[in-house]
């Protein structure tokens, strides 16, 4: 039986490894080692069998505006409900922090939009641009979806 739990230090290196396995796939942005081990804090994992298999992190942005990223689960454990336990926890901290916003940006915005996020322009959230997005790769021609969750109004799904 699987468990969620906060990330520890020594989880680093196994999150680095999930997320360059979905980052080789195209499914998510790739983040280097020492970004991980700087930002640690934010992340949730689930673990079975004394390994880990999902990940999700929620970055703060801003004073009312959080990011929920670095969020994949293995394919052999997908459809089990371990994205939506991450995502919860991530969602539930960020209310926990007065966090009033949380966004997404992603390729698989019909999962997001299940839990509540509804599509917004990336105009929408200029503090995300200019902080992160501007040294990404892709900038300007980002071909993820933008996707946001009033934490104040919308119930987590």
């Amino acid at each position: 039986m699987g468990q969620l739990r906060k990330a520890k230090v020594w989880d680093a290196k196994e999150i680095h490894r999930l997320l360059e396995i979905h980052a080789a796939q195209g499914l998510l942005l790739p983040r280097p080692l020492w970004d991980i081990y700087a930002h640690i804090r934010e992340f949730h994992v689930w673990e079975e069998d004394g390994h880990l298999v999902g990940v999700c992190a929620l970055h703060m942005v801003w004073e009312d505006l959080a990011e929920l990223r670095s969020f994949c689960v293995l394919e052999s454990f997908r459809r089990k409900g371990i994205g939506a336990h991450l995502a919860r926890a991530a969602l539930e901290e960020g209310k926990e922090m007065g966090v009033k916003r949380v966004f997404v940006l992603t390729y698989v915005p019909s999962y997001f939009e299940r839990m509540g996020f509804r599509k917004v322009d990336k105009a929408e959230l200029p503090q995300k641009v200019w902080a992160d997005c501007i040294h990404c790769i892709k900038f300007p021609e980002c071909d993820e979806v933008a996707l946001i969750l009033d934490l104040e109004k919308d119930e987590v799904g």
